[in-house]
């Protein structure tokens, strides 16, 4: 038990906070290539696995979305999706300083501060979906509603045909 309060991340305090269940998943990674990368090492389909990303609108406020680990974000669908002419993806740079993740951590509950948040409409289609857990190594399993709810999130098509 005390090794599972070692890894809490802010993802996950937010989760406890709010009494939504979720389990956890560790892995060992030396460096993060990407989501697929870390899918395949643990055998797990890319179409549960989501991967979040972080943009910015031309008003210069910033949106993040979850969408399936080998599929890619349409940016005009984003856009729209949240309202702006255009989003276009921060900096790898910025990730740290806007969400207080870091690349390969960074997970669309828990962030510094909440930005308006959109999964792709498949993440209904499964009882559970897997996101980062908040840092590298940790992964976080949730009911897609569970996880709509906590990340105050909308759902539609957000990715390229």
């Amino acid at each position: 038990m005390a090794k599972e309060k070692d890894i809490k991340t802010n993802a996950m305090r937010m989760l406890d906070k709010s009494k939504i269940s979720y389990k956890v998943s560790t892995y060992e990674c030396d460096e993060f290539i990407d989501g697929v990368h870390i899918a395949d090492m643990l055998g797990q389909p890319y179409e549960i696995t989501f991967k979040t990303l972080v943009t910015v609108g031309k008003t210069g406020n910033y949106y993040v979305y979850a969408i399936p680990i080998d599929l890619e974000l349409d940016m005009k669908k984003a856009a729209k999706a949240v309202g702006e002419k255009s989003v276009e993806m921060i900096h790898v740079k910025d990730i740290n300083s806007v969400t207080g993740y870091i690349r390969g951590g960074c997970t669309p509950i828990g962030m510094k501060k909440h930005y308006k948040t959109v999964f792709h409409s498949t993440i209904k289609n499964y009882p559970e979906i897997i996101i980062s857990g908040g840092r590298i190594g940790a992964q976080i399993i949730i009911a897609p509603d569970d996880l709509i709810k906590a990340a105050n999130a909308d759902v539609c098509d957000i990715v390229k045909d």
